[in-house]
């Protein structure tokens, strides 16, 4: 082969290289670009999968307090309205003379007798599905419960303890079905803070002034 010959294939051969070169070092950029734009798609997924997982989270939660709510006051409305029978019922038997009732009369008396087992009857089933009754004389007076009537000026009986229950009452689950109407000390000794208690319909208190 002559020199001549020779000198003609090395730039060749060196073309060859630099084009091999610039093809390896163009793969490697491309390769890298699509493992960037493929991490970038799988956090996308990723954060969208989070999303989602949080919304359903939130939709079983809400889901689940949802029917436990229908449970706990579907019947509120008819309870409601059993309570007017039932405070019917109790007027009734106020409204009879303590003379009537001793007066021995077996049909008076078994007609008396009568109307008290059906109130503690309708009382009972109520509170079989989930009503309670609220009695709150000597408690600290709590609005989200209680409904001031009048005031009692008593300076021995701690301001804003309820004295007087004129009408129990009475509250299903966590809400108030009816307030009890009460008449509340006043001129009294503040009363003390108290400790925090475990909330619920009866025994959670909510600050007021005195």
């Amino acid at each position: 082969m002559s020199d001549q010959t020779k000198d003609e294939r090395a730039p060749s051969e060196a073309e060859a290289a630099e084009a091999s070169a610039e093809r390896t070092e163009g793969s490697i950029d491309g390769d890298y670009e699509a493992l960037v734009r493929l991490l970038k798609e799988n956090e996308e997924l990723k954060d969208r999968a989070l999303r989602v997982a949080a919304e359903m989270e939130n939709l079983r939660r809400r889901t689940a307090r949802d029917v436990h709510d229908a449970r706990t006051y579907a019947v509120a409305n008819f309870a409601r309205d059993m309570l007017s029978v039932s405070d019917n019922l109790r007027r009734a038997l106020d409204a009879i003379p303590a003379e009537a009732k001793a007066s021995g009369d077996a049909g008076f008396k078994a007609l008396i007798e009568g109307v008290d087992l059906t109130e503690r009857a309708m009382l009972s089933a109520l509170e079989r599905h989930g009503v309670k009754k609220l009695a709150p004389e000597g408690e600290k007076f709590d609005p989200n419960f209680h409904q001031a009537m009048f005031e009692v000026p008593n300076p021995d009986v701690p301001a804003n303890t309820v004295v007087q229950v004129v009408q129990p009452g009475y509250s299903i689950g966590e809400r108030v079905l009816r307030p009890a109407m009460v008449g509340v000390a006043k001129g009294g000794p503040k009363i003390a803070a108290e400790a925090p208690v475990e909330p619920g319909p009866v025994n959670e208190q909510a600050e007021k002034d005195a």
